[in-house]
C-alpha cells in the first residue's frame, strides 16, 4: 500500500457568515477539483478576488484523473505550477498498442524536439491537487472554503444568490459571476435546470491502482484481446511512488459490487503480471462513461468548466485536459469584462470556443469507444482485421483507435479571429494556441510562451516598428520584436510561424492567435484587438478612425 496521507484543510468560519451581512464577491467558484482550483488560479492572475467553495475538506480519493498533456501543463506553468507537476509525475511520450499477444503498432506523441514541456505525464489526481491548493492557499487574492456547500442559487438579475450550507448552519452569500466547476454530477447544473445531453454508454471498466516495484517502461501499453483477459482490453499506466494504474474492460453485464472486491480484483492482476508478481492494491473502482454537454455553457451570471459542462470517455485523457482549457478560455474575458475593458456579450464566446472543443472531443471519444466496445461482429471483425494488419502494413495504423490522446482544439471557425488576409505561410491560424520555442532575452535562455499570457501581445519579426505598446481606449498591447526585444538563435521561433522579415503576429491573453498579417499595420492590430474582445471592428478602417482621433 501507498505512504499517501491524505490531508485535511479544515473548516473556517467566514467574516461574513460571522457578522451575519450578505457580501457581494466579483467571482465565487464551485468545487477544489483541479479545475475548480485552476479557475481560482488564473483569475487571480488576472487580478480578480475569488471565493471557492468546496464540500470536502481534502483532496480527491484515488488517482482519477491521472493523465495531464503538454497543452495544460503551458497553462499552468503561466500560473505558476507546471514545474512541481513534472517534478512529481512520470514524463512519458511513447504508447503502444498490442493486438493478443502481439504488438500491433507504436506511436510518439511528441516527435520533434525543442519543447520545454513534456508531452504527457502520469500524476495521481490528489497529489496535483495538492500542488494546485498549496499555489491557492499562498495567493492573497483567493478565498479557498472547505466544508461549504452550495445548497440553493438564484440569479435576480445582475448577480448571483447563493445559499451555502457548512458547519455552522446556512447563509447567504452574493457573486456577480458564478464559476461552476463542480463535476458530472453538478448540483449548480440542476439548480439552474441546463440540459445535459449525450449518448451513455453500457460497458463497464474497474480501474486498479496497484502499488509495486515493476520494470516496465515508462510508456502507455493498451491491449486488445490478450490472452490474460480474453475478449476484452487492458491499458497499463505508470504513476508516481511506484502505483501502476490498470485498467480492466469488463463488459455490459458486470456486478460493478462484486467486480470491486479484492477477491476478484487479485486474480485478474496475477493472471496480467504473473504468479510471483509483488504488488498490493491501493484504490479500486468501477466506472461507466458517457459522452454528452451542456446545451450552454453560459447559463445566466453561471459559467460551467470541466466535468460539469461537459463529459467523455477516458480513452484519450480529455476530461481534466480540455477542463484546464476551459478556464484558459474563459479566465481573461470574464477578468476582462469585471475590468469594463470589454462588454459581457464577450462571454458568449465561452460557449461558442468551447462547446466547438467539447463536441470535437466527445466526436474522438465516441469514436475511440466505438473501436474499443465493438457493438456489433461486423465492427468487430473489422476492429480486428485493422489490429492485424498494423503490425505490418502504414496505411492500417492511423485506423487503430486505443484512444486519440488529448490535444488542444483550433477555435477555426470562431467570430474573435481575424481573418487571413494575405499570405502568411504556415499552420499558426488564427484561432490556434501558439507553438513554443526557444528563445534569448539579454542572452539568457528562455521560451517563447513566458513571453505570452498576460494580455494581448503582438509579436514581429524583424524592424517593423519602434513601438512598444499599442492601445485603444482601455484596450492595450505590449509588442514583442523578434530580433530586438527577444533572439531567436535556433530559427525554431520563426520557423514555426512562418515568419519572414515584418510578420506580424496578434495573440490573445490566452496564447491563442487572433490575427497575423505579412506586414506590420497599427490599424489592423486595433481593429483585431476589437475583433477579439467581442466589440465593434465590423465598419472598415475601424482603427484607422481611432489612430486619426
Amino acid at each position: 500500500m501507498t505512504n499517501y496521507i491524505y490531508p485535511k484543510f479544515g473548516y473556517l468560519r467566514s467574516k461574513e457568515q460571522a457578522d451575519g451581512i450578505v457580501k457581494r464577491h466579483p467571482i465565487v467558484v464551485i468545487g477544489a477539483g483541479p479545475i475548480g482550483l485552476t479557475a481560482a488560479l488564473d483569475c487571480a492572475a488576472r487580478g480578480q478576488p475569488v471565493v471557492v467553495l468546496d464540500d470536502n475538506d481534502t483532496v480527491s480519493i484515488g488517482s482519477r484523473a491521472v493523465c495531464y498533456a503538454k497543452r495544460p501543463l503551458e497553462i499552468w506553468d503561466r500560473l505558476d505550477c507546471a514545474a512541481p507537476m513534472v517534478d512529481r509525475g512520470v514524463s512519458w511520450k511513447v504508447g503502444k498498442v498490442f493486438f493478443r499477444d502481439q504488438l500491433s503498432y507504436q506511436f510518439d506523441l511528441l516527435p520533434e524536439a525543442n519543447h520545454q514541456w513534456p508531452a504527457m505525464i502520469n500524476l495521481q489526481q490528489y497529489h496535483l491537487e495538492e500542488i494546485l491548493v498549496a499555489k491557492c492557499r499562498a495567493n492573497p487574492l483567493i478565498d479557498l472554503r472547505w466544508k461549504h456547500r452550495l445548497i440553493s442559487l438564484k440569479q435576480p438579475g445582475d448577480h448571483a444568490i447563493l445559499a451555502v450550507e457548512t458547519p455552522d448552519g446556512i447563509f447567504t452569500m452574493e457573486a456577480e459571476w458564478v464559476i461552476a466547476c463542480d463535476g458530472a454530477n453538478s448540483d449548480t447544473r440542476k439548480m439552474v435546470g441546463a440540459e445535459f445531453t449525450g449518448q451513455f454508454f453500457q460497458d463497464r471498466f474497474l480501474i486498479a491502482d496497484v502499488a509495486m516495484k515493476a520494470d516496465f517502461p515508462t510508456e502507455r501499453w493498451f491491449w486488445f484481446d490478450p490472452p490474460f483477459h480474453p475478449g476484452q482490453s487492458v491499458l497499463l499506466h505508470r504513476q508516481a511512488d511506484n502505483i501502476w494504474r490498470i485498467d480492466f474492460q469488463l463488459g455490459w453485464g458486470a456486478d460493478a459490487d462484486a467486480e470491486k472486491q479484492p477477491e476478484r480484483v487479485i486474480p485478474r492482476i496475477r493472471a496480467m503480471l504473473g504468479d510471483d508478481a509483488q504488488f498490493a492494491l491501493e484504490w479500486v473502482s468501477i466506472y461507466q462513461f458517457a459522452c454528452r454537454r451542456i446545451d450552454n455553457f453560459r447559463q445566466g451570471r453561471v459559467l460551467f468548466a470541466g466535468d460539469a459542462a461537459h463529459q467523455v470517455s477516458p480513452f484519450g485523457a480529455r476530461g481534466a485536459n480540455t477542463g484546464v482549457q476551459d478556464i484558459d478560455n474563459l479566465a481573461w474575458k470574464l477578468a476582462m469584462v469585471l475590468r469594463g475593458e470589454a462588454p459581457e456579450a464577450l462571454l458568449d464566446s465561452y460557449h461558442e470556443e468551447r462547446a466547438y472543443a467539447a463536441d470535437d472531443n466527445i466526436l474522438n471519444s465516441t469514436r475511440a469507444t466505438d473501436f474499443i466496445t465493438p457493438k456489433t461482429k461486423v465492427s468487430r471483425y473489422f476492429r480486428d482485421a485493422v489490429l492485424e494488419l498494423a503490425q505490418h502494413h502504414g496505411f492500417a495504423r492511423p485506423l487503430v483507435n486505443s484512444g486519440r490522446l488529448s490535444v488542444p482544439t483550433p477555435y477555426a471557425t470562431s467570430a474573435l479571429n481575424t481573418p487571413d488576409e494575405d499570405l502568411v505561410i504556415g499552420e499558426m491560424r488564427p484561432g490556434t494556441n501558439a507553438a513554443d520555442a526557444p528563445i534569448a532575452i539579454a542572452g539568457k535562455p528562455s521560451w517563447f510562451l513566458r513571453c505570452l499570457g498576460d494580455g494581448f501581445t503582438v509579436v514581429t519579426f524583424g524592424n517593423a516598428t519602434d513601438k512598444t505598446e499599442i492601445a485603444i481606449g482601455p484596450l492595450a498591447a505590449r509588442i514583442i520584436r523578434v530580433g530586438r526585444d527577444i533572439e531567436d538563435p535556433t530559427g525554431l521561433l520563426a520557423a514555426r510561424y512562418g515568419a519572414s522579415s515584418g510578420t506580424t503576429y496578434l495573440f490573445r491573453p490566452d496564447q491563442y492567435v487572433a490575427a497575423r498579417w505579412s506586414g506590420f499595420d497599427e490599424a489592423k492590430i486595433i481593429d483585431a484587438m476589437l475583433r477579439a474582445t467581442g466589440q465593434d471592428s465590423a465598419q472598415p478602417g475601424a482603427g484607422q478612425k481611432e489612430l486619426a482621433a
